[in-house]
């Protein structure tokens, strides 16, 4: 009999190990040296981050916080092509359509996990190899280390699609060099490569193919203070030469974008960049001119808010804006628009800035009493 018990133990506890480790799981959490390691696992869906997701990674990180044996949280993606590319923006459409839980849910538990990043008491390590947007930043960006290689793809192309930067963009886009995270946030712009290390978003490069190597030596460091994982990740970055002569490609807009951007309102910004009408002034506007007008006052105000908050207070603000934006129009005629009739064509309502009040605006902003976010 006790030899049937044991055995009966090992299948359980190969049951309970083959759950995380199963190829087909959306997350893989595994325990590896000193290290815990989360694998995003959605290769074909570009491993877009959905509410099962969140709700195995959000415990384990606590768990793994709490571990004395646990001394540093590594997270990654499959498939070579993303880190994560967003948040499982059709679950929530449909979600939102239909007035379904999901559409609070997903956003409530989200922030809350983006909150446990940012405030994580383990160095947390996030390998941002190939697209990094929306909800994948928010997996990365608040945490202590992020490395960048020649294939990573970084945006918040919200204001596309009817949203805001959330996730806390409110909180890292404000603090990049002068007015570079109003740029990114309002154009969606895209940043390649060693360009997000430049940019102030990752904070290490390394080529891709060493992120292996990287990731064995990291998991092989015996009891590492945050200066050790520091000093070892910087080795690596230091021995990366890819692109390492190449300028900062926004480097010689830089003063017009501190000048265009700096603007207190989205009428403002664009009759600067009407007045200014160089070629790069000309290209900004055309992107501009695509967003939705209710997005870009959102998130003009959201960051000039977010400057100076605390990244919990600037997730309780993007809370209400994301509850705004499902009682809205534009959030689904933008994903209509991009994901789903994929015609590129949102018809915008309202359709031009100036038709967006202030009094509009300020509503979004409003606390939701008992349904408001609590971190």
């Amino acid at each position: 009999r006790q030899k049937l018990f044991n055995r009966l133990q090992v299948i359980l506890q190969h049951l309970k190990m083959s759950k995380h480790t199963d190829s087909t799981a959306e997350v893989l959490l595994e325990k590896r040296g000193g290290a815990g390691i989360i694998t995003l696992n959605r290769p074909k869906a570009l491993n877009a981050l959905n509410l099962s997701m969140i709700r195995q990674i959000y415990p384990q990180i606590k768990t793994w916080e709490q571990d004395p044996e646990t001394f540093l949280i590594i997270i990654k993606g499959t498939g070579g092509k993303a880190f994560c590319a967003g948040g499982d923006i059709r679950a929530i459409t449909d979600a939102g359509k239909v007035g379904d839980r999901l559409a609070q849910d997903f956003f409530r538990e989200e922030y809350i996990l983006n909150n446990a990043i940012g405030t994580c008491k383990k160095p947390y390590v996030a390998l941002i190899d190939g697209i990094t947007m929306g909800g994948g930043v928010g997996l990365s960006v608040h945490g202590h280390f992020r490395v960048a290689t020649e294939k990573t793809l970084f945006a918040m192309p919200e204001t596309t699609i009817g949203l805001f930067p959330d996730v806390g963009g409110g909180y890292f886009l404000p603090r990049l060099s002068g007015k570079l995270g109003y740029y990114l946030a309002l154009t969606g712009f895209r940043l390649k490569g060693r360009d997000v290390l430049k940019a102030g978003i990752a904070t290490h490069f390394v080529e891709s193919e060493k992120l292996p190597a990287l990731e064995s030596d990291l998991i092989a460091l015996k009891s590492p203070s945050t200066e050790n994982i520091a000093d070892l990740l910087n080795s690596y970055h230091v021995k990366s030469k890819v692109d390492q002569e190449k300028e900062f490609v926004l480097d010689e807009h830089m003063e017009k974008i501190n000048s265009l951007f700096s603007a207190n309102t989205m009428e403002e910004i664009v009759k600067k960049l009407k007045q200014d009408g160089s070629p790069f002034a000309i290209k900004q506007l055309e992107t501009i001119n695509k967003m939705s007008p209710t997005s870009l006052k959102m998130t003009l105000r959201q960051l000039r808010e977010g400057a100076s908050m605390s990244l919990q207070d600037v997730l309780t603000m993007e809370y209400r804006l994301s509850q705004a934006c499902m009682r809205g129009h534009d959030f689904y005629e933008g994903v209509r628009a991009v994901l789903i009739d994929k015609d590129q064509s949102p018809r915008w309502k309202p359709a031009a800035l100036e038709e967006v009040s202030d009094e509009f605006v300020d509503d979004c902003f409003k606390p939701l009493g008992n349904n408001d976010l609590k971190l």
